[in-house]
């Protein structure tokens, strides 16, 4: 059995094939540019020569895209986009008309192909990861799932944070079902305030096979909980430095006991580990994350947490953990950096495996055994013939 993940970051996309054949180390993994940086990339190398474009196709992660397709706009070159795309920019299509960017329909978009550059947007481009696959040698054939992690702030309606609407959203999901796990769904139950995971789901429509769709961050939390040192601490807190976000999860027997989220480059070390410590002690506050430009914090247990009680209590992992690194005072929280599977970068993908697992239970056995660190046959690459 074969399984896609792709953890879609703002830097990379983390995409790992499971095998249930093989010894979960020897997947087949790659760690590539992600949607959005591609997306910058071709229209920063276009703006020279001014040609307009046309961009189609879903919402996908902004950042990077949308800094380069405003600065098209401001350049004066004709933008054109269709609105499902323009969503991308914002839910609130009058902002993307004030930005210089003309809407068009689908239908006037096809009239206009022959005159402008197009490109397509979409963060979950299964051809194309399949074609790259295919180019080693390696057929997608066949596929029990694919499971795909982005980030959603959400479709908040006009007037109100998106930053408070992810809370709020997060705090639903908490509370009714205490687990990272309530942050995935099959493609088919996104909630519809979940826009970029729903464009996900809708990218991967044809596929054929199941999709699993998540949040990045549970799933880089869950994933680097599958680390054998993490593995042993019941009570502890993993903190996922991502290049855009950093988010923290205090776990305990009962579950989730409380999690911040912050825009990493609001925050130095020495926030950090205030705001760890105040997740700790359970005197961490929303506003104490969300006055700060952060997106803000939940607490469900008042009761401290200790740290030295289990050895490997605080956790980090994600692509900026190295602004631990920095830090030689004594009182330091010292985290373990998470190595699951012996690769931090590809946690998430290893959440999204553990997520599809509980979200498709007829695929959970090889996929459980696999995660507690056997396979189907403990074998390498060159003893499985069908690859």
């Amino acid at each position: 059995m074969k399984i896609l993940t792709v953890d879609i970051g703002t830097g990379t996309q983390d995409i790992y094939l499971y095998d249930s054949d093989l010894d979960i180390e020897n997947g087949f993994k790659l760690v590539l540019p992600s949607p959005t940086m591609m997306i910058h990339r071709r229209l920063k190398a276009a703006l020279p020569a001014r040609t307009p474009i046309l961009l189609t196709g879903h919402q996908m992660g902004g950042g990077p895209s949308a800094w380069a397709i405003e600065e098209y706009a401001r350049a004066g070159i004709p933008v054109y986009m269709t609105p499902s795309a323009a969503t991308t920019l914002n839910d609130e299509l009058d902002k993307v008309e004030a930005l210089g960017i003309q809407i068009v329909s689908e239908d006037e978009a096809n009239k206009l192909r022959s005159r402008v550059e197009t490109l397509e947007l979409r963060d979950f481009d299964f051809l194309l990861i399949s074609k790259t696959f295919q180019d080693y040698g390696v057929s997608l054939k066949g596929l029990g799932a694919a499971a795909v992690a982005v980030f959603d702030h959400g479709n908040a309606p006009a007037g109100v944070s998106d930053r408070q609407f992810r809370f709020d959203y997060l705090d639903e999901r908490i509370r009714a079902k205490n687990s990272l796990s309530s942050f995935a769904f099959l493609s088919t139950e996104v909630p519809k305030i979940m826009t970029r995971l729903q464009s996900v789901a809708d990218s991967g429509r044809g596929l054929p096979c199941p999709l699993v769709v998540m949040d990045t961050a549970p799933a880089a939390v869950w994933g680097a909980g599958f680390d054998p040192m993490v593995a042993k601490s019941v009570n502890k807190i993993i903190c996922n430095v991502g290049n855009f976000h950093t988010l923290a999860f205090r776990l305990g027997e009962r579950g989730i006991e409380g999690v911040f989220e912050h825009h990493t480059g609001e925050i130095d070390l020495a926030k950090l580990e205030g705001l760890i410590r105040k997740l700790a002690d359970g005197s961490l506050r929303h506003a104490d994350v969300f006055d700060d430009m952060g997106h803000g914090a939940l607490m469900y247990s008042q009761d401290a947490f200790e740290f030295g009680r289990d050895e490997f209590d605080v956790v980090v992992t994600g692509p900026r953990r190295s602004m631990f690194a920095g830090s030689r005072s004594a009182d330091s929280l010292k985290p373990y950096f998470a190595v699951p599977f012996g690769d931090m970068m590809i946690a998430g993908c290893f959440g999204l495996l553990a997520a599809t697992a509980e979200i498709l239970p007829e695929l959970a056995g090889p996929i459980q055994r696999s995660l507690r660190g056997g396979s189907g046959q403990g074998t390498a690459p060159w003893d499985v013939i069908r690859l």
